[in-house]
Order: structure tokens, then sequence, then C-alpha cells
């Protein structure tokens, strides 16, 4: 049972962040317009988020989520996941079969945004 409510709530846990990133929009009080100033993470310079940043990390939630939610990857958890611009994604870490290995690949191929995948994850059995 707390397999299923694992697999559950990880990927909720994993969408809920990106979808918090994303929010931006702030408003003057009183008024139904949005602000003219810009919103803190809108400021250009240090700890600002380009576009392509959030559109990199909710491709790389995305991704995770699918591979915490596949029946075949539920339980490996040395999979590390990276995505750089244009949608390229990079699997890391290990796993215990080449089936597994194969299968993350496949996953995160399926994922909506992601243009190919570097699949650099080590079998550490057999």
């Amino acid at each position: 049972m707390k397999a299923k409510a694992l697999a559950v709530l990880i990927p909720a846990l994993f969408l809920s962040t990106a979808a918090f990133a994303q929010s931006t929009t702030t408003r003057d009080p009183g008024t139904r317009e949005p602000s003219k100033e810009a919103a803190p993470n809108d400021a250009k310079g240090a700890g600002s988020l380009s576009k392509q940043d959030v559109s990199d990390a909710t491709i790389t939630t995305k991704v995770k989520s699918a591979l915490a939610a596949d029946v075949g990857l539920k339980t490996v958890t040395g999979i590390n996941v990276d995505t750089d611009a244009g949608g390229v994604v990079t699997l890391k870490g290990k796993v215990d079969t080449a089936d597994q290995k194969k299968r993350a690949e496949m996953v995160a191929k399926k994922v909506g945004g992601v243009k190919s995948v570097k699949n650099q994850l080590t079998v550490t059995k057999g």
C-alpha cells in the first residue's frame, strides 16, 4: 500500500513544484490589472530564471514523474535527470539491469518537450 501512495505522491510533488516556479505575475492592490512593476523572478540579473530555464525544469520534472510512475522503474531511485537547452535529457546514475536502462530511456523519450535522450545510466548487476 505504501508503494502505491508513493507512486502518486512523488509525481504530484514534482508537478506542484514546477507549477509554483512558473507563477510570477503580481497585481496592484485594489485593481484588476497586473502590476507594471516586474515580479522578483522577472528581474534581470542574479537569481532570475529565463523562460528556457523554466522550460528545462518543467521537462526534468515531467521525466522524473514519468520514471517514478512507470511500473518497471518504480523502485529505481538511482536515476538523475538533467535537461539542457532544446529538450536534450541526460539520464545518469545506476540501475540493476539492462532492461531498466532501456526502459528508462523509452519512458523519457515519450515525455512532451523531450527532443533526445542521452542515456548514461550504468548497469550494476546483470
